[in-house]
């Protein structure tokens, strides 16, 4: 069983991801359990306060250290050893599929969900050194980064998605995103499927998805293949799509 503990002031907002879906029914299978804590768990106030003013003045409030270290302390108990932590930050290093790949073959994952103007930084020096962000944007708080991370994690697990072959051939896992995929009925309002998708030529439907892929890719996430050595097929297929691409720009 692969285990995530998540640290946050709001774990009614990473909870339900546990309960739906894919990870809902790899902790269901017991192939995945999610545990929460907060640090209000670890202050005896009667207002159970873990934030303060900031020293040296501004806007908003700072989690304050010591009921953050207790609940990491406790986080890190219940997972096995040497198993990932990250405190969920703008300022960390951006959460990819490569990452979610690496974390999904580690023993056990601790996230650690900011709040307020963010948390006290001892916190990074002394518990977790490692930050870790979505992107380049803000967030209320650290428990949504939580979720997604989850999410994308568990569905990397040994046997949590239905095909053995599925989380291989999704977006970004061979570096590219994924071709456009079709279902019935084989006509819907005027738009037919491509007809390569129902002449049973398996090879063809291979070349096909590839180029599609390559294609995508290339339109909209070009970095992407400049990180990439194309294979002699891969290049011929690619100047295909650029070609037949240009042609319709051109057409239209």
């Amino acid at each position: 069983m692969f285990r995530i503990s998540v640290v946050s002031l709001l774990p009614e907002v990473v909870e339900p991801v546990g309960r739906y879906g894919v990870v809902g029914r790899a902790c269901e299978r017991g192939l995945l359990r999610i545990e929460q804590i907060s640090p209000r768990d670890f202050v005896s106030d009667p207002h159970r306060t873990v934030d303060d003013r900031p020293y040296g003045g501004g806007p908003g409030m700072v989690l304050k250290y010591e009921p953050l270290r207790d609940a990491i302390r406790l986080a890190r108990k219940g997972l096995p050893a040497k198993s990932r932590e990250f405190v969920l930050s703008a300022q960390g290093r951006c959460f990819d599929q490569a990452l979610a790949r690496e974390l999904a073959q580690s023993p056990g994952l601790l996230l650690v969900a900011g709040r307020y103007e963010g948390l006290d930084e001892r916190i990074i020096g002394n518990e977790i050194e490692t930050e870790l962000s979505l992107g380049d944007y803000v967030l209320s708080g650290g428990e949504l980064a939580a979720a997604v991370i989850i999410d994308t994690v568990a569905r990397l697990l040994p046997d949590v998605l239905g095909h053995a072959d599925s989380p291989q051939q999704e977006s970004f896992m061979t570096g590219l995103l994924d071709y456009p995929q079709y279902t019935r009925p084989e006509i819907v309002d005027g738009v037919g499927v491509p007809e390569v998708l129902t002449g049973g030529h398996h090879d063809a439907i291979r070349r096909w998805r590839l180029k599609q892929a390559l294609g995508r890719t290339w339109l909209r996430r070009p970095r992407l293949l400049e990180e990439r050595t194309l294979t002699p097929e891969e290049r011929t297929l690619l100047e295909e799509f650029i070609g037949e691409h240009e042609k319709q720009t051109t057409d239209i």
